[in-house]
């Protein structure tokens, strides 16, 4: 894809997002946590959740029929869009399409803010697309592959303003730090102890907001000037992480590589505290 056809189709991908994210505003004026289903401990599904998934596929195959899917509610056949065995290495790896519906469950339920629709488009390993739709404050985020990253917000006149977006310059010191509480809490729990203590009181502060997809908007945005997380799955963080990187930030796994794609921890940071955090994680 050239660059003016990955603008169009990030836009595309936009107005599906909020779609998307109209049914789940609309269903959340209704829901009842009697809908509530338990994936895994303290891991939450909704019926809300599958609809939206339901919904955003529907409306992707028809932007581009050749692309494959990875959701993270597994309501499509196609799923793993992955290279087929047969098809020749030289030949180009699959379009694939990375879908969470509703990022941020657990803050939906409880009407908490922020939870999003995330939306990503890949090709192999590369990151072409990336949208993140912030249902709550009506704030879409996006990205494509060398066409920066940007923010779309209404006016109060209801008219959408358009924002490029560029991480902040926040030394450690003053940093503004997410660092998230994933489900696996037995395994995690030694490492966010041990980040806190490291970080509480020399940083500017510190977060938590439930939504990975949210986090690295945040980052993106200059909101945030860190953020990381293990334990994730690529839906959570393949869009945002595109617009992080394309909004002038850096992106790693919790070993610094920037291959982060294909593993479940991501670092992200505005580039300047990104040896800070990935120090305090090896140590």
């Amino acid at each position: 894809m050239n660059q003016m056809n990955l603008e169009q189709y990030t836009l595309a991908v936009c107005a599906i997002a909020r779609q998307a994210g109209k049914y789940i505003r609309e269903e959340r004026q209704k829901f009842s946590l009697d809908s509530v289903e338990r994936k895994h401990a303290h891991d939450y599904v909704s019926y809300v959740d599958k609809g939206s998934e339901e919904c955003i596929v529907k409306a992707l195959r028809e932007l581009l029929p050749e692309a494959g899917f990875i959701t993270e509610e597994g309501t499509t056949e196609c799923e793993k869009g992955e290279m087929s065995s047969e098809q020749p290495a030289s030949a180009q790896p699959s379009l694939t399409w990375v879908v969470d519906p509703l990022d941020g469950t657990t803050n939906f339920i409880h009407a908490y803010a922020p939870y999003a629709v995330s939306i990503a488009l890949i090709q192999g390993q590369e990151q072409l697309i990336g949208v993140v739709y912030e249902i709550c404050a009506d704030e879409c985020y996006y990205a494509w592959l060398g066409g920066g990253a940007y923010c779309e917000r209404r006016t109060a006149k209801g008219e959408l303003q358009k924002e490029r977006l560029h991480v902040g310059t926040s030394a450690i010191n003053d940093a503004l730090l997410c660092l998230q509480l994933p489900y696996n809490s037995d395994a995690y729990k030694p490492v966010i102890t041990r980040l806190i203590a490291h970080f509480y009181g020399h940083v500017g502060s510190i977060r938590m907001i439930g939504s990975a997809a949210m986090a690295l908007s945040y980052v993106a945005a200059g909101r945030l000037d860190g953020y990381a997380e293990k334990y994730l799955g690529r839906w959570d963080f393949m869009a945002g992480s595109l617009i992080v990187k394309e909004a002038g930030g850096v992106v790693t796994d919790y070993e610094g590589s920037a291959h982060f794609t294909q593993g479940d921890s991501v670092v992200a940071t505005n580039g300047i505290i990104q040896q800070d955090l990935l120090a305090a994680i090896k140590k």
